[in-house]
């Protein structure tokens, strides 16, 4: 699938909308159900009430592209707001989503070239009636993907300082899709990704195509705590991420990082691969009830595979 950088209008999206609506409504009601249970049912009435308003807010052309998608699909705009936005509603809960929600996700999955004068400029594999990117590869420079870091100053408080007109803040989703489409190196997107304020925390996982470029940037709402890159000389030609700081002990009820470290210790840097990696992320509990998607992406090569996994029992959770 591909879709034109700056050619778009209104509606821009929704070629593809008709296809993925049912799926679109029955998540977005699950995603505004969840809603219900933050602080005391008010959520829901702020995405009935006040979220519609915000769109206008919304830098361009993600305003105009949540438009187009909440007319084709049919589903209220605040509820197409709040699927767009629904990382920095979030971000203050625990890391335990219902299963039920991960399967919700798979049919929505797709891939998507993004072009600018018919060229693609980078690829990413998307939600169907999200505007911002989670996953993308800029082919030749950089890849980037996100992973959620929970907070208690969540991005909720971004929300409500966007509402009351402090918008200094970038949307997380929004930020990834600008870097992508604008940045012209690893270190010009690091860069972007380190130092632009955002509304909520979040881990950026950024690979190069150069010796020594893989970093994981750790972020609050306004600063960057660390950039954790790849260093030879110290004998770490690879960096991991998984949901908490890297600094910190892995958590007893969430230790994914040691299993995927000794994989990835076992496989060898003389014999790395797109394949290996896929087994290291198919090992449990790396692997597990929460997993959406896996993608393997080659800077150099310019290429991004994603594949929609389901995880046999027996399977932990998360």
């Amino acid at each position: 699938m591909c879709l034109s950088l700056y050619d778009t209008q209104e509606g821009c999206d929704c070629f593809y909308m008709n296809h993925v609506a049912l799926q679109l409504i029955t998540m977005v009601r699950t995603i505004k159900d969840m809603a219900k249970g933050f602080f005391n049912g008010k959520l829901v009435n702020l995405v009935d009430e006040e979220l519609p308003l915000i769109v206008d807010t919304l830098p361009q052309p993600f305003n105009e592209e949540i438009k187009g998608i909440a007319a084709v699909s049919g589903i209220p705009l605040g509820e197409i707001t709040l699927f767009n936005i629904f990382y920095e509603v979030f971000t203050v809960c625990t890391s335990v989503v219902a299963e039920d929600f991960n399967e919700k996700l798979k049919p929505l999955l797709v891939n998507v070239n993004f072009q600018r004068g018919h060229k693609t400029v980078f690829k990413s594999t998307n939600l169907a009636g999200y505007v911002g990117i989670l996953t993308g590869i800029r082919p030749g420079e950089f890849s980037l993907t996100v992973n959620e870091r929970f907070s208690v100053d969540g991005g909720y408080v971004g929300i409500l300082e966007w509402i009351l007109g402090w918008r200094d803040g970038m949307w997380m989703g929004f930020l990834t899709r600008k870097v992508l489409e604008n940045a012209t190196s690893y270190e010009d997107a690091k860069n972007q990704l380190s130092q632009t304020e955002l509304l909520a925390p979040a881990y950026f996982i950024l690979g190069g195509n150069g010796t020594g470029q893989g970093c994981v940037i750790t972020r609050t709402r306004i600063n960057t705590l660390d950039i954790w890159e790849l260093d030879m000389k110290l004998g770490r030609w690879y960096v991991l991420e998984t949901n908490y700081d890297h600094w910190e002990k892995p958590m007893i009820f969430d230790d994914r990082r040691t299993p995927a470290m000794k994989c990835m210790n076992k496989a060898t840097q003389a014999n790395i691969s797109l394949a290996s990696i896929y087994d290291v992320l198919s090992t449990k509990p790396v692997l597990n009830k929460l997993t959406t998607y896996t993608s393997l992406m080659d800077v150099s090569a310019g290429t991004l595979e994603s594949y929609i996994r389901d995880c046999p029992n027996p399977c932990t959770p998360w």
